[in-house]
């Protein structure tokens, strides 16, 4: 992927009249629009939708920004659920700004995802309607709004990557309610992986020496687990549970499975963990007589790679909204998205705004409510705003765009 050619400047530099003229403009159309962008995060609070099933939300999403002369493209990437709306005359550079609406399962949206599709929605409005207001023909480039399902299970942005969806995109933009305002996220990679252990079945009083005890196995394999978790690095965990134990207690299990989750505070240390992990299932298998088969059993996420360069110039228009971000606290390491896959190809950012105080936790009934509460429609409509100025800045500041790439280029992919 290329970067387009702009000379460098400096991200903290004086805002010239024209770039302060059409923050301006943002401000006012995010305003009028404040009403419409509260509804809508409310109508998917009132329905949430699983994974891949998200068919109210990405009409509701793609439709608003039909209706306001975007060019929708439906099922990208081969998902039902997933959208691309553009705007502009097509070339770059080209801002993605990114929409997530899928649910918990039995806690609706307790991640608040409902406002982080109003917020990209309402940045897409608002950056295009005061690009369009833009005396003489305005300015080059592209504005998207790229619907992402199943960031809660099935990685829609991890797809859309290796689908090309973010080939020519110059920056991904997205915030995330939370319990801490943080500039920038310190989330982790993680994959889940499958062992299937196979024994052979016998009667456990009739024929007990025929057989071999493939659920033994498994329970084996969690007790090398937990000698492993000892001595894992910081940000490194796993977390196994048993989906197939046998079927009956007076039968030697032949077959038994776990699903383990395992996360890591770099893509580099996931893959370590994953050759752990299955060297723990052979070598069970080894010691027990049984045959192990492992096996990713989920889209793999990367972890987060921060673009300092927007992340710093998002924090400082949410400053203006009233809203201050700080530093994530050192050591920390909180969930794992898929917008670490995006990282990796495009700059990003992903900053947790606060809704709740930082002695309560996101994926809580208590956090569902609080998505739909007066606090979250203030953090909504501010990240709204400075994700559109953010957007701004790269379409029109001489020099921006090169800046986040050549910050791009500095970063390792997997490593820290």
């Amino acid at each position: 992927m290329t970067s387009p050619s702009q000379p460098a400047g400096r991200p903290d530099r004086p805002v010239p009249s024209a770039l302060s003229a059409l923050h301006d403009r943002i401000t006012r159309e995010v305003s009028d629009r404040a009403a419409r962008l509260w509804d809508v995060a409310l109508a998917l609070h009132r329905d949430p939708e699983l994974a891949f099933e998200e068919y109210f939300a990405a009409d509701l999403l793609s439709g608003e920004l039909e209706r306001a002369g975007f060019a929708v493209t439906r099922g990208v990437a081969d998902m039902g659920t997933a959208f691309v709306a553009e705007a502009g005359d097509g070339n770059r550079p080209r801002v993605a700004l990114l929409l997530e609406y899928d649910a918990l399962p039995g806690l609706g949206h307790a991640c608040g995802h409902n406002l982080i599709a109003a917020a990209g929605l309402g940045a897409a409005l608002a950056l295009h309607s005061a690009l369009r207001s833009e005396p003489g023909p305005g300015p080059p480039g592209t504005v998207m709004a790229v619907g992402t399902p199943a960031e809660e299970g099935g990685g829609g942005k991890a797809v859309q990557v290796a689908a090309g969806v973010f080939d020519d995109v110059d920056a991904a933009l997205m915030f995330h309610p939370g319990v801490n305002d943080w500039v920038r996220a310190p989330l982790t990679a993680q994959i889940q992986l499958r062992t299937v252990f196979h024994g052979r079945a016998a009667h456990p009083t009739g024929n007990p020496t025929d057989g071999v005890d493939a659920l033994a196995a498994l329970v084996q394999m969690f007790g090398a687990l937990n000698v492993l978790q000892r001595r894992l690095p910081p940000g490194s965990h796993v977390q196994g549970i048993v989906t197939d134990g046998g079927r009956a207690t007076n039968i030697v299990p032949a077959r038994a499975e776990g699903l383990f989750g395992l996360r890591a505070a770099t893509t580099d240390a996931l893959e370590a963990l994953v050759a752990q992990v299955t060297r723990c299932a052979q070598g069970t298998a080894d010691a027990t007589g049984t045959t192990a088969e492992t096996s990713r059993a989920t889209t793999g996420y990367h972890h987060f790679r921060d673009n300092d360069v927007l992340s710093d110039r998002f924090a400082r228009h949410l400053r203006a909204a009233g809203i201050t971000l700080g530093p994530p606290t050192p050591g920390v390491f909180l969930g794992s998205s898929d917008i670490g896959n995006v990282s990796t190809a495009v700059p990003s950012i992903h900053p947790f705004v606060a809704i709740l105080g930082p002695g309560h936790s996101d994926h809580t009934p208590e956090f569902a409510e609080a998505a739909a509460g007066e606090s979250a429609r203030r953090v909504m409509l501010a990240s709204a705003l400075a994700l559109a100025r953010t957007a701004a800045d790269l379409l029109v500041e001489p020099g921006f765009s090169e800046m986040a790439w050549k910050r791009q280029r500095e970063k390792p992919a997997a490593g820290t």
